[in-house]
């Protein structure tokens, strides 16, 4: 009996998977991603997690068996799961319960009362309980007619005794009310750390508006969830990446307690999404001392990337390192401001050691041309080549100059563009700076020109998880004035794609994993109501995500 049982066990091993596991893609455009050409195919097999077959529908029907599946795309594109370049996963399981300044079930917030009127009706509301924090998200003072931040005293008019926070649209600033600075112990002695700065108003008090490091004496005394409030949200953050056709997700600067809840086994149990972290910095340390976290490999759904790094602040903010001026001068209205780097050159570089010797990817956040000019320096003090193959990638890449694109390929640099700016803050960065150089920000066409791979993002929750607005606004590059910025960055619909797809896959070296659809690579796909190919650039961002698969299985639907 158990030499019978031990061949029938051989036997099952051996047999190739039955022809019901099999599902075959058929009658619509199925857009391959394989090549730097569009190549489209007529259909797709899959058995289980994996693609088995691309290619003719005839091919396809005799690879996928008389008994498989057949799902008729009825018109509707397939395409690779779009992969997340760059974005905050762990907001997404945070932001629920705030209030959010961009949601449209409020009156548009044209002005700073407008912002206290939300906030007003939302504590009348929601009658928080004694001890907890209010936050509210998407505060952007460019979109005020006052074209300033709320103050302490404006938020204390509407909230005198409940700590309250308004988080910076760009996620490096937040203004709190005296209750919150209170509560986290910022007083008027408090210090500002380097890298980090505490405006005050005419009279030298606070105006409660803490920006980039100092921020962070804010944050960690703030209120976290438990990780059953945690767990609770993932399904939820899962599907809000599911519906915009993502089947990777990044969390792009995640603090300890995330590293250890999304890596736990409940959390793991409960992700059906990839998803890449990017442990801060700031817990390097803790980081080097546990020999068992392993770098590049998934377990369940979920890895370790690599380290993030944030060399400077926002563009938007004025807290971005540039080698030239802001026209309006700094934040608090000093002049000339050209910004300031967060982590010094030698800090970073000591830092960056660490990590390259470990042989954990590099990830830096640099927005202006000086804080480009940082990393690029501290990847040649580390030595690294483009034949090395170590892929740091530079998060955003704004504002660089033309030569720094021949560093970055010397280097082997990834650039994670993000095109959306052309659309939000075009038309502010035009007050600060001239038209060349922005004209310049995320440059894709001479990234690509150069050879190198880019790579373009939502920074969600900067803005929206929206992949259909991506492709459009890396195609269109247009401000809501209509000002164009850099026609000659533009891509086509086809490049678009390409850098959400095989792009970011390059740049986390999963190439060869997913991006493309390809026998032996992962069944991720996402199904579009139109052929982006063959539609025009102003309708692209009315694309619609009819499905998204992952590991052949269905993840997210349309709502009938």
């Amino acid at each position: 009996m158990k030499r019978l049982t031990t061949a029938i066990a051989l036997l099952i091993a051996a047999t190739p998977a039955i022809a019901q596991d099999a599902t075959l893609y058929r009658g619509g455009p199925i857009i391959t991603m394989d090549g730097d050409t569009p190549r489209t195919v007529e259909a797709v097999v899959t058995r289980g997690d994996r693609i088995a077959f691309a290619g003719s529908e005839k091919q396809a029907r005799k690879a996928a068996g008389k008994d498989a599946a057949v799902r008729d795309l009825g018109g509707a594109t397939l395409l690779p799961g779009f992969i997340d370049a760059h974005s905050h996963f762990t907001v997404a399981t945070m932001s629920a319960g705030g209030i959010d300044l961009r949601d449209k079930s409020h009156a548009a917030v044209k002005d700073i009362a407008g912002v206290q009127a939300v906030v007003r009706d939302h504590l009348a509301h929601s009658a928080p309980r004694p001890g907890s924090w209010t936050t509210v998200w998407q505060f952007d003072q460019e979109t005020l007619a006052e074209k300033r931040y709320i103050t302490r005293a404006e938020l204390d008019a509407v909230a005198p005794d409940h700590p309250l926070v308004v988080l910076h649209v760009s996620l490096h600033g937040a203004v709190a009310n005296s209750a919150a600075l209170k509560a986290a112990g910022i007083d008027e002695s408090t210090a500002a750390p380097p890298g980090g700065m505490i405006l005050r108003d005419d009279a030298g008090k606070l105006n409660g508006v803490l920006l980039e490091k100092a921020m962070f004496l804010m944050v960690a005394k703030m209120p976290q969830p438990t990780a059953e409030q945690k767990l609770a949200a993932l399904d939820a953050a899962q599907n809000a990446y599911f519906a915009e056709g993502y089947t990777h997700a990044q969390d792009g600067a995640t603090l300890p307690p995330d590293v250890a809840f999304l890596t736990s086994a409940p959390a793991r149990e409960r992700l059906r999404i990839d998803l890449a972290l990017l442990p801060f910095s700031t817990g390097l340390d803790a980081l080097l001392a546990k020999p068992d976290f392993k770098f590049g490999s998934y377990q369940g759904h979920v890895k370790l990337q690599g380290i993030k790094f944030v060399i400077d602040g926002s563009v938007q903010g004025r807290t971005g390192y540039f080698t030239r001026d802001y026209q309006r001068g700094s934040p608090e209205g000093h002049h000339p401001w050209h910004g300031e780097p967060i982590l010094s050159e030698d800090e970073f570089v000591v830092q960056a050691t660490k990590v390259h010797a470990r042989g954990w990817q590099l990830f830096v956040h640099a927005n202006g041309d000086a804080a480009i000019d940082m990393a690029i320096k501290g990847f040649d003090a580390l030595g690294i080549k483009a034949a090395d193959n170590r892929r740091p990638v530079v998060i955003h890449s704004q504002f660089q100059r033309r030569d720094q694109l021949d560093d970055y390929v010397r280097i082997g640099v990834g650039p994670a563009y993000f095109s959306n700016h052309t659309w939000y803050w075009g038309d502010v960065h035009r007050t600060n700076f001239p038209a060349e150089v922005v004209d310049f920000i995320s440059p894709f066409r001479s990234a690509r020109s150069a050879g190198l791979t880019p790579s373009n993002h939502s920074d969600y929750s900067v803005t929206p998880l929206d992949t259909r607005f991506m492709l459009w606004t890396s195609m269109a590059r247009v401000s809501p004035t209509g000002v164009v910025s850099g026609a000659d960055e533009r891509l086509n619909a086809y490049e678009a794609l390409q850098t959400l797809t095989t792009g970011p896959a390059w740049q986390i070296f999963e190439e060869d994993r997913k991006g493309r659809i390809k026998a032996g690579l992962l069944a991720d796909f996402v199904i579009l109501d139109k052929n982006p190919l063959t539609t025009p650039v102003d309708s692209i961002r009315d694309i619609k995500i009819l499905e998204t698969i992952k590991d052949g299985r269905p993840a997210w639907q349309a709502p009938h």
